[in-house]
């Protein structure tokens, strides 16, 4: 049996209970893991540590964690991060909705300077809207649009089209949408009545009745005992008569649930007090069984049932592309059609507006031209006086019309949003062409994955692992003093370090430059201090003989990370001095600025040095991201993106580079817990960049 990873539409109405009993808790702060895992810490009279945990990604779920089953924050904070410890730092958590009968939670948040609201979806793709006091979206995990809806900055968000709730359903409508349906009773009630798999499965249950059953052949005893289950089911959970349960399956934890379940009569299930508790030690006992490696082969069939979804989805855009485009150009040939009531009309308003009248009066004039009969002006439905628009009901269709502009024009703008459309269709078809080209890739990959060759000659080499296509990669991780600073090995061995900022290019200066190290900066201003090292901080300093590889790696390195990248140049000079040439004491009169130094002698000069940065994951033998000049990158990565001076902004770029990563990786959870987006933003540079072509 499949472990659950998603949130049910009941189990969603069973938890909100239990979440508003935290309402008046303050907000301390706000964490984000990866893309799609939230963390709010918040402060409870009472109950003190309250930890609120909003996952959105392959598993979906919202639920109060325990403390010790609280992942360790992360590094530092992504942008998104930062805009909600800016609105919510101090406000009051004032309680939690569920949005009709769908996975969506609102989390309320007041503060004096404004409230806040945190939407998550735990539906399709996933996402996290935060909006002000009037709903519009400030920011969002995903942006989303839709020919039903939009989430992205700056629009009021929308909800999804409502959905039948089957909890308030009367006998009529129950009978009436199920006899509207042409599968069985199963598929019915998780389609039509929205209770999904399970819960439809367990309706049948409790009402004795064969789920495979027609509906054409289901007499109306059976919908009658069916709607008395449903009945009995919505009343368990609008009263709040919860049993919750964690399920498992020869030990394995295989299901959560605010009730106990007919359907699971036959697995070991743990009663619980409180479903809030269940949820929490069922994510975490299944988040720490992702911590350990097993040898089980990919979850292809998962992975291709997720790509047949998205092309189902893409096929049904298209469909929708056409339709649209086929109404716009329908609408342009109506205003052809009806060319004098449509050049009546737009005289009129035109004509009105030039006098100087106002809108008002012109939709009254045009209502009272309606009373006395007059075509042109029953055929006006409404004014649009912030966009200078009039709307024209011309018999199929109505029409919205630019007034300033002439029956052509207002044509031959509706023919160019329906090429405008097509042109969003052909996109649409050459990203359908490329997720069937994935879908191929990965059966043939579940094909060689069947059919591979496990046997292994005797005293032979062990064979080299595929980390990409390994279903579970184990975490191994080692703290080092160098990760304070921006670092990497070059493709010799030896190790550099540079500073993000003034602090760390003084601390580099003061206490990491030793004899036998290598001083490197550029001529531009703003660049980092990068030291080559010839030792580590614990060991003797020593003089050393530095591979010309090392030398060109490091000076890539500090050219890379300066100024110069974020100028959008691909080239500038660096120069390299010995320690005892680097002083923090300036001349007489004048003065160093923090994080500054004077250099005294001859430099060397590495002239033209071109910028390049890559970033990659490497897997043995530690877990962790790692980045710098691709040539030290590249050979050590498991996997490694090239990125160049270009127009993504820096957080941008490294939540292209995560979901990159993420479709690399079987093992997807591994790469949210060692590759964030925070993680590899550390090891891109200032201002625009973008992947280079492979």
């Amino acid at each position: 049996m499949d472990q659950k990873r998603e949130l049910t539409s009941i189990d969603l109405a069973a938890l909100v209970g239990e979440l508003n009993e935290y309402a008046g808790a303050k907000v301390d702060k706000a964490y984000l893991y990866g893309e799609d895992f939230l963390r709010l810490k918040l402060r409870d009279f009472d109950r003190g540590r309250v930890e609120l945990l909003i996952e959105v990604g392959d598993v979906k779920r919202a639920h109060v964690a325990a403390p010790e089953h609280v992942p360790d924050a992360p590094g530092r904070p992504p942008d998104f991060a930062k805009m909600l410890r800016n609105r919510l730092s101090g406000a009051d958590f004032t309680g939690v909705s569920q949005y009709e009968f769908d996975r969506i939670l609102s989390f309320e948040f007041e503060r004096e300077d404004g409230n806040t609201t945190i939407i998550a979806e735990l539906f399709g793709e996933g996402n996290v809207a935060v909006c002000d006091e009037t709903r519009h979206v400030i920011d969002s995990l995903e942006t989303v649009r839709l020919k039903s809806r939009t989430v992205a900055p700056g629009a009021r968000y929308q909800f999804p089209d409502s959905r039948v709730n089957p909890l308030e359903a009367t006998e009529e409508q129950f009978t009436a949408l199920m006899r509207e349906s042409d599968t069985d009773l199963v598929r019915t009630l998780a389609t039509q009545l929205n209770l999904g798999g399970l819960y439809a499965e367990e309706v049948c249950s409790r009402a004795g009745v064969e789920k495979t059953v027609a509906i054409d052949e289901a007499d109306d005893d059976q919908l009658e005992r069916l709607y008395g289950a449903l009945s009995r089911l919505a009343a368990q959970v609008t009263e709040k008569r919860f049993d919750p349960r964690i399920y498992r399956d020869d030990g394995q934890i295989v299901d959560v649930t605010p009730i106990a379940l007919d359907e699971h009569a036959a697995l070991e299930g743990d009663s619980y007090d409180r479903f809030n508790e269940a949820l929490d030690d069922y994510f975490f006992e299944l988040d720490t069984s992702e911590d350990e490696e097993t040898d089980t082969s990919p979850e292809f069939d998962e992975e291709i049932e997720r790509k047949k979804r998205i092309i189902d989805q893409q096929e049904g855009a298209i469909e929708g592309f056409e339709q649209e485009a086929t109404e716009e150009r329908e609408r342009a040939e109506l205003v052809y059609a009806n060319y004098d009531t449509v050049d009546e009309v737009l005289t009129t308003v035109r004509g009105a507006l030039e006098e100087g009248r106002g809108w008002e009066e012109i939709e009254a004039t045009f209502e009272q031209g309606a009373e006395q009969g007059i075509d042109a002006a029953e055929r006006v439905t409404g004014f649009d006086p912030e966009n200078g628009m009039v709307s024209v009901d011309l018999g199929e269709a109505t029409v919205s019309l630019e007034v300033r502009s002439g029956v052509e024009k207002n044509a031959d703008r509706i023919y160019t949003e329906a090429k405008r459309i097509e042109e969003k269709k052909a996109g649409a078809e050459e990203a359908i062409a490329d997720t069937r080209e994935e879908l191929d890739a990965l059966r043939e990959r579940k094909r060689q994955w069947e059919t591979r060759d496990e046997t292994q000659d005797d005293g032979g080499e062990p064979e080299e692992i595929d980390w990409l296509s390994r279903a579970s990669i184990p975490v191994r991780k080692s703290e080092e003093w160098y990760e304070d600073f921006r670092w990497f090995h070059t493709s010799d061995g030896y190790l550099v370090i540079g500073g993000r900022n003034a602090d760390e290019n003084e601390d580099l200066v003061k206490k990491y430059l030793d004899r036998g190290d290598r001083f490197f900066h550029t001529q531009a201003h703003g660049g980092p201090v990068t030291v080559l090292k010839a030792t580590g901080p614990s060991e003797p300093a020593k003089d050393v003989e530095f591979p010309e590889s090392s030398i060109q790696e490091a000076a890539q390195f500090a050219v890379s990370y300066s100024s110069v990248w974020k100028e959008g140049r691909f080239a500038d000079d660096a120069y390299s001095v010995s320690p005892d040439q680097v002083s923090k004491t300036p001349e007489s009169g004048e003065y160093i600025e923090k994080g500054g130094f004077v250099i005294r002698g001859d430099r060397t000069y590495h002239r033209d040095t071109e910028v390049g940065v890559a970033v990659g994951i490497t897997c043995e033998p530690n877990t962790r991201v790692i980045g710098g000049p691709p040539a030290a990158i590249v050979p050590r990565a498991e996997t490694a993106i090239e990125v160049e001076p270009g127009r993504y902004a820096q957080n941008d770029m490294a939540k292209m580079l995560y979901r990159e990563f993420r479709d690399r990786f079987t093992d997807t959870a591994f790469v949210r817990k060692v590759a964030s987006p925070d993680l590899i933003q550390e090891f891109l540079p200032a201002g625009g960049s973008r992947m280079l072509e492979e």
